[in-house]
């Protein structure tokens, strides 16, 4: 690649980036469940800067070029959820998703008193529940929305503190 890819705190500028890549790495979800119609496909650029302004949210840079993003927020009894992970398919598997997820960990865990974390992950994307699992998610509940069953998976904030999100690839 030539460059490394960087992990950062995303600011308002980064709304419209963000949200052409949440356009793009979350089409073969919608394929898989055949519903163009799910939420990061319809979210609108004020949704996500309202969202942003809200909570949390890390981009990965390769140059100036945002390839990878994660938001989220904690609720007032501690719970982070956890949401919208996503990596430019020209860059996934390689470890970048892991990054971005132990980042949002730690941000949410350091400035927000994060207790526990919460994300949820479509029953069919069997690569992005291996991910959560890996870092210790596991689940506890499905939904149903629309044509999609959702995994709901939880851990506690606790034990190894998840790598420093600026770190580099």
């Amino acid at each position: 690649m030539g460059m490394s890819v960087t992990i950062s705190a995303a600011d308002e500028s980064d709304a419209e980036q963000i949200l052409k890549l949440q356009y793009l790495c979350f089409q073969s979800e919608a394929e898989a469940y055949g519903d163009y119609a799910i939420a990061p496909l319809t979210q609108s650029l004020d949704a996500l800067r309202a969202e942003m302004a809200a909570g949390c949210v890390l981009v990965a840079r390769l140059g100036e070029e945002i390839v990878g993003s994660v938001r989220g927020a904690v609720d007032p009894d501690g719970t982070a959820r956890i949401d919208r992970l996503c990596v430019h398919p020209r860059l996934q598997r390689h470890g970048l998703g892991g990054r971005l997820l132990a980042g949002i960990e730690a941000r949410l865990a350091a400035e927000r008193q994060a207790k526990r974390y919460h994300l949820v992950a479509g029953h069919r994307g069997e690569g992005n529940l291996r991910l959560y699992r890996k870092y210790g998610y596991t689940p506890v509940s499905t939904e149903r929305d629309r044509k999609v069953t959702l995994t709901a998976m939880t851990k506690d904030a606790g034990g190894t503190a998840p790598a420093a999100f600026t770190a580099r690839a």
